[in-house]
This record gives C-alpha cells, structure tokens and sequence, in this order.
C-alpha cells in the first residue's frame, strides 16, 4: 500500500515538473516574442524619423558647408588686410628712407666743396654712392610692395563679392531649412520621445546590438520582416527551416548575410 501511495506522489510530482517545464519554456517563449515586438516597434519609429531627415535632405550639409566657407572667406580677408598693412608700411618706410638718404646725399655734396684734399672728397663721393644705392634699392622694393599690394587689393575684392554670394546662398538655404523644421519639429520631437520610451523597454544588450545594426546598414533598418522566403533588408533567400525559427519565436534570429534581426508576419501585426 504505502509502494503504492509513493508511486502516486512520484508520478504527481513528475506531471508537476513537467507542467512547470512547459510554463516556463512558454514564458521565455513570450519574453522573446515581446523583445522582438519591442525591437519591430522601435524600428518604425526611427524609421519615421529617419523619412523627416529626408525630406530635409542636404540641407543642413550644405547649410554647414556655406558656413565654414563663410568663415574661412573671413580669415582669409583678415590675412589679406594684414597683408595689404605691410605693404603699405613698407612703402611709407621706403619712402621716408629715400627722403633721408637725399637729404645726406644733400648734405655731403654741400660738405664736398670745402674739402681741402682729394682723400675727403673720395670719402665723401663713396657716401654720396652707398646713399644713391640705397634710394635705388628702396625704390625697387616700393615697387615689389606696389605690386603686391595691387594683387592683394584685387584678391580682396574677389573674395569680398564671393563672401557676399556665399552670404546671399546660406541665407536661403538657411530659410528653406527652417521651414522644412518648423514643419516637421513637432511630429519628429513626439517621434524622438517616443523612441527614447521605446528603448526603455528593451534590455540593455539588444537595444546596444540593435543601434550597432543600424548604424552599418545604409537605410536605417536593424528589424526587418521576412518578405517572399527572403531578408527584407538585403533580400538574401532565407531557408526553410530558418524561417521556421523564426515563425517559433524562441530565439532572436539575424540573416547570415547582413546581420539584420529578422522577424515574421505575427511580430509585425502585434507591432501594428
């Protein structure tokens, strides 16, 4: 009797493990299936956002591209400017160098006329030459600066009329871009809101291996249905029995060909 009475609790107990067994394999089973809605769900909103930064297009690129041309049009002027100050220092230096030389050249011409022998007018006469060199020099460098400065003033006026262009161009893209925004502000603040809730849901190492994906992959998606026995991301043909892994929804499967998560039909009208 008491074999029997054992028996009966054994069996009990085994029907009882094999119930909780089978509890916890549908529990997991319907862990993994929310982990893959989450993940579906969180797609589509980056997706939309993703539409927004579209619709915006180049805009911005081209709006930062306008302002660092912009910036290194300024510096460039101001180098200019700089450049243009020296030339004319050096012209005005130049210029009061030869007046200073003359007026030796003066000076020692007048001195040559009470020289009382042919040593001090020699001595006098190889000043009267060093002085006319150094006009001959500061001249030829006046030129040099006079050339220079003719170059640079014509640079300068280049870059002033591109810089006012570049001005007039940011100043429409800048325009077209804000209202591109301010049309769509709203719906991609809402939008990034709901992302950020989105991903609270979702443990920390599949939202990190989602946001991996979706940075290699060149249209944003990380999550993608299986559509025709086929990725939808690269459209690389899934197996038979892939796909029946993935219909199960026991584990999260990626295509072998690019990494993207895959999901069936069931996860995307859950996510609907």
């Amino acid at each position: 009797m008491a074999k029997k009475v054992s028996a009966k609790k054994t069996e009990e107990f085994e029907q009882n493990e094999a119930l909780y067994e089978l509890q916890r394999r549908e529990e997991a089973d319907i862990a993994v299936e929310k982990r893959l809605i989450a993940l579906y769900t969180l797609q589509k909103i980056d997706s939309e956002i993703d539409k927004i930064q579209i619709i915006r297009g180049e805009l911005p690129l081209e709006v930062q591209d306008l302002e660092d041309e912009i910036a290194g049009l300024e510096t460039r002027l101001v180098n200019f400017e700089e450049e243009i100050n020296g030339f004319n220092a050096t012209i005005s230096e130049k210029e009061k160098m030869i007046e200073e030389c003359k007026k030796l050249i003066k000076k020692y011409e007048t001195q040559q006329n009470n020289v009382r022998n042919n040593r001090e007018f020699d001595s006098l006469s190889k000043e009267i030459e060093f002085q006319t060199l150094e006009i001959q020099l500061c001249e030829r460098r006046i030129k040099e600066a006079k050339l220079g400065l003719e170059q640079k003033t014509k640079e300068t006026e280049k870059a002033q009329e591109k810089l006012k262009e570049r001005k007039l161009d940011l100043d429409q893209k800048r325009k077209d871009l804000d209202e591109i925004t301010t049309e769509t502000a709203k719906e991609e603040e809402e939008l990034r809101e709901n992302s950020l809730k989105q991903e609270q849901l979702i443990e920390e190492r599949y939202l990190t291996a989602y946001k991996k994906i979706r940075k290699n992959a060149k249209n944003g998606l990380a999550v993608v249905c299986v559509e025709r026995d086929a990725c939808g991301g690269c459209f690389s043909k899934i197996p038979h029995q892939r796909q029946m892994e993935i219909r199960f929804h026991k584990k999260i499967i990626v295509c072998e060909y690019c990494g993207r998560i895959l999901v069936d039909e069931k996860i995307v009208e859950a996510a609907e």
